[in-house]
């Protein structure tokens, strides 16, 4: 349980929200990934390490590069369901209280 807790509150960033979905179909570098994020690498790559901690993701270094990638499609699909559920939660609000 104490896992699953950790691996929610890391997923309560979006940073680490947007840099997951991004991870769903796809490896990509740091510096890709900061130009997702609209951050530095450096930051970016602070967020990746605790993504990494958890073991959300994983990465491969291929030269001077290192590749991160998810571990497994779970926590992509984690991501994308609250975002949907969140989409239809503010649909449901919209449509009780008019604008």
């Amino acid at each position: 349980m104490d896992s699953a807790v950790s691996v929610f509150a890391l997923l309560a960033d979006a940073v680490r929200v947007k840099i997951v979905l991004a991870l769903r179909d796809v490896e990509m570098t740091v510096n890709h990934l900061a130009d997702i994020a609209d951050l530095d690498a450096e930051s970016v790559l602070l967020e990746l390490t605790a993504l990494e901690d958890v073991g959300i993701i994983t990465h491969e270094p291929d030269g001077r590069r290192d590749f991160y990638r998810l571990t497994n499609e779970r926590a992509g699909a984690l991501a994308a369901n609250a975002i949907f559920h969140a989409q239809d939660r503010d649909a449901a609000l919209q449509s009780i209280v008019p604008a």
